[in-house]
């Protein structure tokens, strides 16, 4: 076999594999003899069959049998033979002439593919101690944590039927109608929903109108659906809503107390205590991390500038503008409601795939060369966390994992990325700085993990483009049925 190199061009690679035809004759004849006493052919005994005639019945689909084979083998042992790594699946080009086709599976012709691909550049590392960064912490006080479950409490507290007016607090038993121009439309209609007033629900002067309403009463009343509602249909416009009042009920007392607790299934109120503030530590440590991580990526673009392959960033940015004009389209926007225009958005997003894709690289050297590893116990429970967002799914969800290809990589990707930021934070200087819950959710700027400040445009359109890497590739959750007008079109 040769294998001839003829293109070199910075990442890019283009090389010739030749196999001469009597190699190719020479694997055919082992495959007939290995054949021959197995076959059954009429007027032959077993194993006395000619070697003629056996060629001459099974030769052409051995030797496509050969090329299939060294097709999907070949690259992987060339390339490791080479010491390069692709960034992608090679791509192999043969020729299209049905006449030369014919030869080679007759084997009068040498058999020649071409391997396309783009290597991935060799990244030297550099030490990571210089690299420092601000670990934002907050101190949860009592007062918040009683906040928190106050919430809880009032989202399971219970009601009395009362006689009288409906007052901010009650809740209220409807059935409504809501209509467009005297059309009703869809997801505006629903029957005895609840709908606590002053929860802020539905859309702006919906629950207002029902305050001072009694059980029997029927009103009609009007609103007008925000310019920025995501139903493009609904944005903007006025709508009636035919309503009838079917009950009032007033809100008992909540308190917080062991009965409390033990009404959501606790044993005390401090075993409540101590639930509720481990979850609030939980959703301010994610943010902490979040921050810190992004630190750690923008001081590694600063470090590492090198050729990217072309094709995963083509693939990254295509992954990045399908969702921008998802995000748009259902917004029913465009780009230059963004203050910005479609040539200006590329050129920043590609930019932003540039970085991610770079980041990538650096981040599976540093986890390579560190010797991260990802546990099957590790994929499990994050195949798990998969099935439970798609209750009642789980054995589609189990198909696209086992017959999709890369749909593993995509639970791996994350988890190894995330060790690998915890090896660095063992590397480089980390200050902890106390804040207040407030300048902790700052959200200065849209970006992600690999997202950058200065790459990306702010724009709320942006916003599911900065998902964290890899989200892209696992199944798409199943669209919920339509909700009501309490929680959808009305809401």
């Amino acid at each position: 076999m040769q294998v001839i190199e003829t293109l070199a061009e910075g990442l890019k690679r283009e090389i010739k594999v030749v196999i001469p035809a009597k190699d190719m004759e020479a694997q055919m004849n082992e495959r007939l003899e290995d054949v021959k006493g197995r076959v059954r052919i009429n007027g032959f005994r077993p194993g006395k069959v000619p070697y003629a005639h056996l060629k001459k019945m099974y030769g052409k689909s051995v030797m496509a049998e050969l090329v299939n084979e060294i097709v999907r083998d070949r690259p992987t042992a060339i390339l490791s033979e080479r010491g390069e790594k692709s960034a992608t699946q090679p791509e192999v080009a043969m020729t299209e002439d049905q006449a030369e086709a014919e030869k080679i599976l007759n084997g009068q012709a040498d058999f020649e593919f071409t391997l396309s691909y783009e290597v991935i550049p060799a990244i030297d590392l550099k030490d990571n101690s210089g690299i420092a960064v601000t670990r934002e912490v907050v101190d949860i006080d009592a007062k918040e944590v009683d906040e928190q479950i106050l919430k809880i409490a009032e989202s399971a507290r219970s009601y009395e039927t009362k006689k009288g007016k409906a007052a901010d607090g009650d809740r209220v038993t409807i059935d409504y109608l809501g209509k467009v121009d005297g059309e009703a439309f869809d997801g505006g209609k629903d029957e005895d929903a609840e709908l606590v007033l002053g929860s802020n629900r539905f859309i702006p002067g919906f629950e207002e109108q029902l305050v001072g309403l009694k059980a029997g009463d029927e009103k009609v009343i009007t609103v007008t659906f925000p310019a920025e509602y995501p139903a493009a249909n609904l944005a903007g416009k006025e709508a009636t809503f035919d309503i009838k009042v079917k009950e009032v009920a007033a809100a008992a007392d909540v308190e917080i107390n062991d009965e409390l607790a033990t009404k959501l299934g606790l044993e005390s109120a401090d075993k409540l205590r101590e639930i509720v503030r481990g979850q609030i530590e939980s959703q301010y440590g994610s943010v902490t991390r979040q921050k810190v991580k992004r630190q750690i990526l923008d001081q590694l673009d600063e470090m590492y500038k090198f050729e990217t392959p072309e094709r995963l960033v083509e693939a990254e940015f295509e992954n990045i503008w399908r969702q921008i004009n998802t995000d748009l389209a259902q917004s029913g926007k465009t780009f230059a409601d963004e203050d910005t225009t479609e040539e200006a958005a590329r050129e920043e997003y590609r930019k932003l795939a540039e970085r991610r894709v770079r980041l990538g690289l650096v981040l599976s050297e540093i986890g390579e060369k560190a010797g991260v590893q990802v546990t099957d116990e590790e994929m499990q429970q994050s195949l798990y966390q998969q099935l439970r967002q798609f209750p009642g799914q789980e054995k589609q969800i189990l198909e696209y994992f086992q017959k999709t290809p890369g749909a593993a990589a995509s639970l791996r990707a994350p988890i190894f990325e995330e060790k690998v930021v915890d090896h660095l934070l063992g590397e480089i200087k980390v200050t902890d700085k106390t804040v207040s819950k407030e300048e902790l959710l700052a959200d200065d700027e849209d970006g992600d993990d690999k997202g950058s400040k200065k790459a990306a445009p702010k724009k709320k359109a942006a916003a599911k483009a900065e998902a964290q890497e890899g989200e892209d590739a696992a199944p798409k959750k199943k669209a919920p049925a339509k909700k009501k007008a309490a929680e959808g079109d009305a809401e």
